[in-house]
């Protein structure tokens, strides 16, 4: 099974690219299929790629969820989200 994961966006780069923090985990990702996405938002990752932007208040829940069920996400232990 997959899952998109939120992740907050913590810098736009050239080509269509950002850095995210997934979980506390920083990541490049592209941001092709999401392109009104700005430094701050929260957006959905799945295979490298932002799919969807999404409010703040979603993504806190999701990664709530996904720190009770870590297996899921393939974390031996979940961080604390990162704060808006």
């Amino acid at each position: 099974m997959c899952l998109a994961i939120p992740a907050k966006v913590a810098a736009l780069e050239e080509g269509n690219l950002a850095t995210v923090d997934i979980l506390g985990v920083t990541r490049e990702i592209s941001v092709d299929l999401t392109p009104q996405a700005q430094v701050g938002d929260y957006v959905l990752v799945h295979a490298g790629f932002a799919i969807e932007v999404v409010d703040e208040q979603f993504a806190l829940e999701t990664i709530e969820l996904v720190k009770q069920f870590p297996e899921l996400a393939d974390l031996e232990e979940a961080p604390e989200p990162v704060s808006a």
